[in-house]
Order: structure tokens, then C-alpha cells, then sequence
């Protein structure tokens, strides 16, 4: 195992690590010692390169606000979506693994969800389109720069996609409009009353 990159600081207090010529068995023995341990890591390995990063507050905050926000959304239109949070979805053969920030199911929770969400407040790292290809998760919504961005596998490969397959009446740019409010109870019920 070789480090490259150093403990990089970046904008808003995440730091990220990035290990070269990591094993499947390390990867998965290190999760293992970290998942309790140290509860605001995230890990990203893909194909031998593990990525270790610390989520800050904004971070937190933006993935719980959004996850507040699509849940009050499938109450509203009587959605069966179902929550897996951050938890580690990986898969040997493949050589991937992630904890993705936020993830549903619609109907039953499987082996992997249908849906990932992804906050990016930095840029570089690994490729976790790449992990999701691999591990086969079929939209991923990344929030960045203020907006959403939705990619949808289809034969194999992401597709950037105006809207959600999988929900198809979910308006993102009206979404978006409380993603920033400071208070997350007040932006639920402002975007309850937007859907009704």
C-alpha cells in the first residue's frame, strides 16, 4: 500500500487521503475497524485505490436537509421509498466499495438501492460514477454547486438525465429552492406546502 496523496485540506474542513496499491483484504479490514470507530469517514475503493475522507459540517448538513426534503417529498405523493442512510455497499468481483451519503430503495430494500445521493462540496478523488457503475446502481443524484445532477444507468453506462426515472414527477429545481434554508424544519414545511 503506498500513499500519493498526502492529507490534502480542502474547502470546508474535509480532508481527504488517497492509498495506491491497497488490497481487496485491506480495504475490507480497514472498513471493518473504522466503521465504529470513526463514524464521519468515508471510504472509496475502487480497483486497488482507497479514497479516506472526513465529512464536514455542511457536508452533513446538506445531505441530511436533502434527505429530509425527498422524504416529506414521498410522504406527500405516497411513495414507497425506503432509507438505507450512509451504509457500505461493496462487492469483491468487482473490486468497488462506498458508503454512498444517502440512498433509497423504492418498495423493498435489496442487496443495493435504486437510488444514491451524493454531495459534492469539492472536486477530484475517486471516480464514484465508476463505483456505482460497478456496483450497479441504477441512478445516482449528485448535489453540486447549488443543483442537482442526475445520471441514470442505462446499458451499462451513466446517462445525465434532466429528471429521476424512478420518480418522474420530482421537480428538482423546485427542490433546490430549500436545500439552503438554515433551518431544516422550516424548509420541510415551506416544501410540503410547495407540493400541496
Amino acid at each position: 500500500m503506498q500513499i500519493l496523496n498526502k492529507t490534502e485540506s480542502v474547502s470546508n474542513r474535509e480532508e481527504r487521503v488517497t492509498l495506491y496499491g491497497v488490497t481487496w483484504e485491506e480495504y475490507d479490514t480497514l472498513g471493518n475497524m473504522f466503521t465504529d470507530r470513526f463514524p464521519g469517514l468515508r471510504m472509496t475503493y475502487l480497483e486497488g485505490i482507497l479514497q479516506l475522507m472526513n465529512v464536514s459540517l455542511e457536508h452533513e448538513r446538506l445531505k441530511t436537509i436533502i434527505a429530509r426534503l425527498i422524504e416529506i417529498y414521498a410522504v406527500e405523493k405516497r411513495i414507497n421509498l425506503n432509507g438505507y442512510g450512509n451504509a457500505t455497499f461493496k462487492n469483491k468481483a468487482v473490486l468497488r466499495g462506498l458508503e454512498p451519503d444517502e440512498c433509497y430503495s423504492l418498495g423493498e430494500i435489496g442487496e443495493m438501492p435504486d437510488i444514491a445521493i451524493e454531495i459534492a462540496i469539492t472536486s477530484g478523488g475517486i471516480n464514484k460514477l465508476s463505483v456505482y457503475q460497478g456496483l450497479g446502481i441504477t441512478e445516482v443524484w449528485f448535489w453540486q454547486n447549488k443543483q442537482f445532477v442526475i445520471y441514470r444507468l442505462v446499458e451499462g453506462e451513466y446517462q445525465q438525465l434532466p429528471r429521476s426515472q424512478f420518480l418522474p414527477e420530482l421537480d428538482f429545481s423546485l427542490l433546490s429552492k430549500f436545500v439552503d434554508f438554515t433551518n431544516q424544519t422550516e424548509a420541510v414545511i415551506a416544501y410540503q406546502d410547495a407540493l400541496r
